[in-house]
């Protein structure tokens, strides 16, 4: 039996959706992952609707306030759950502008921060090529990606109900094991 003291520090997730849309099914995506975490993990959900688009000139004084703190929670944050559509077979432009702010020197907080990706799409192809080109922005950014399992939810309007809850019990199933190895790989590039 575990015992308090010897219980795994938890890993502390945030999520964020590269949708802006009220009823976006990438938000909905990250709303069910949130049900299905492993027991030592947590995970909040970022707003990124107020980081206004990138432009240098609003650094005068240092971050805008949205970008500042959408920083502060990535350094907090043990791992990030990317949740993305596909917009023109790329990321969407709301999540390529959170990242180029959060990129910006000093101190990027995505720097070796272990990661997940997973995106929902009506399309029957999933969010395959968003993922690639977020997984090449990694590189640059130095975010170690979880590889597998891919989540790709194609039909995805059909595997959520009404109110935005996820209902395909296989989609459930496999965003369940995407949480079960964003904790692992956490924890082993955290050497905890």
């Amino acid at each position: 039996m575990t015992t308090p003291e010897s219980a795994p520090a938890p890993v502390h997730v945030l999520g964020i959706s590269g949708s802006l849309r009220k009823g976006s099914l990438n938000t909905a995506l990250l709303r069910a992952a949130a049900e299905l975490l492993p027991p030592a993990m947590t995970l909040s959900i970022a707003d990124i609707s107020a980081i206004p688009v990138f432009n240098s000139d609003l650094m005068t004084d240092g971050f805008p306030a949205p970008v500042e703190d959408l920083r502060r929670r990535i350094a907090e944050a043990d791992a990030i759950l990317f949740s993305s559509p596909e917009y023109n077979f790329s990321i969407s432009s709301p999540l390529k502008n959170a990242i180029d702010w959060a990129s910006r020197p000093p101190n990027q907080p995505l720097a070796a921060k272990p990661a997940a990706i997973m995106g929902a799409s009506p399309s029957g192809l999933g969010t395959g090529r968003a993922q690639m080109h977020l997984r090449q922005v990694f590189v640059f950014l130095d975010v170690h990606p979880v590889n597998k399992p891919e989540v790709l939810v194609s039909r995805a309007h059909e595997k959520f109900d009404a109110e935005g809850r996820l209902t395909d019990e296989p989609t459930r199933k496999i965003v369940g094991e995407l949480l079960v190895s964003l904790e692992a790989w956490t924890r082993r590039l955290r050497g905890r």
